[in-house]
């Protein structure tokens, strides 16, 4: 994938002093480990003079075009890794859709590298590996010192230099360094990041989230159920472009829900995947 960047040393003074430094990632990853199908997305990392931000691009896409044209659409990022931080630290806010609910979870999240000797070029810049082990899996790094910001990719920094290149032993995740650019002020993400399209991120710790992973997932049609038990059997009800009619119709889409959320259970951080009862 040719690497598209508009950092140069003569622009690096420059750089410093702008208020945004965002740069682009193409994001790979399996929703299932077992399969060799990748989805694939752009995401964004922003750096300002006093936060890091990590999220999805059709975020800021479906965000822009709201203000543009005055729309109300809203967008789910199913990647998992929408985080924000302070400048210079491990200590992550991490954001997250849980059925109609959005909440934020703070987690520390230090990363230690091992950093090797061994270089490569990528376009006209010198990376250097580095090798660590974070969220229960294996990463490998490819940064540059020529690029001072000693961050990456979701969670990953604490390098020497910007994050170019970073995969998982496996090739679960692969994220490739794409574009960068800069903003003249600090890019506001409070209406897809600290809320999602109307909905404010609401406070949880990780206890909380387990708690609300399992009811969604005993009962992902919980809506849905309620209507049926307030109103008649005669009621016709769309899921997944399926009309459903009645409870037994209701309890088949449940049983195919929980075995699609069951076989997309692979996140990064590997080591809190939820254990689903079969």
């Amino acid at each position: 994938m040719k690497i598209i960047l508009t950092i140069s040393a003569l622009l690096m003074i420059h750089l410093i002093q702008a208020q945004t430094h965002r740069f682009i990632y193409a994001l790979q990853y399996k929703m299932d480990s077992t399969e060799n199908h990748y989805e694939k997305q752009n995401m964004i990392l922003d750096i300002t003079p006093t936060e890091v931000k990590f999220y999805g691009q059709d975020l800021a896409v479906t965000d822009s075009l709201n203000q543009k044209f005055g729309m109300n659409s809203s967008y789910t990022d199913m990647s998992g890794q929408v985080v924000k931080r302070k400048i210079n630290s491990s200590e992550n806010e991490n954001f997250i859709n849980i059925k109609n609910g959005y909440y934020s979870i703070k987690t520390t999240d230090k990363i230690n590298w091992t950093i090797s000797d061994e270089t490569k070029k990528i376009e006209n810049y010198t990376v250097q590996k580095a090798s660590a082990k974070f969220g229960g899996r294996s990463w490998t790094a490819w940064f540059s010192k020529e690029i001072p910001f000693n961050e990456g990719p979701f969670k990953f920094r604490g390098l020497p230099g910007l994050i170019f290149e970073l995969s998982d032993a496996k090739n679960n995740f692969i994220y490739h360094l794409i574009k960068s650019r800069e903003l003249p002020e600090v890019y506001s993400t409070e209406n897809f990041v600290e809320s999602s399209f109307g909905n404010k991120a609401i406070p949880i710790n990780e206890k909380q989230k387990y708690k609300l992973i399992m009811e969604f997932y005993n009962d992902p049609f919980a809506f849905e159920r309620n209507n049926f038990s307030k109103t008649n059997t005669n009621l016709r009800i769309n899921i997944n472009g399926k009309e459903i009619q009645n409870v037994e119709e209701l309890n088949t889409q449940t049983k195919s829900m929980q075995e699609v959320i069951r076989k997309y259970n692979n996140p990064v951080e590997i080591d809190k995947a939820i254990r689903y009862p079969k």
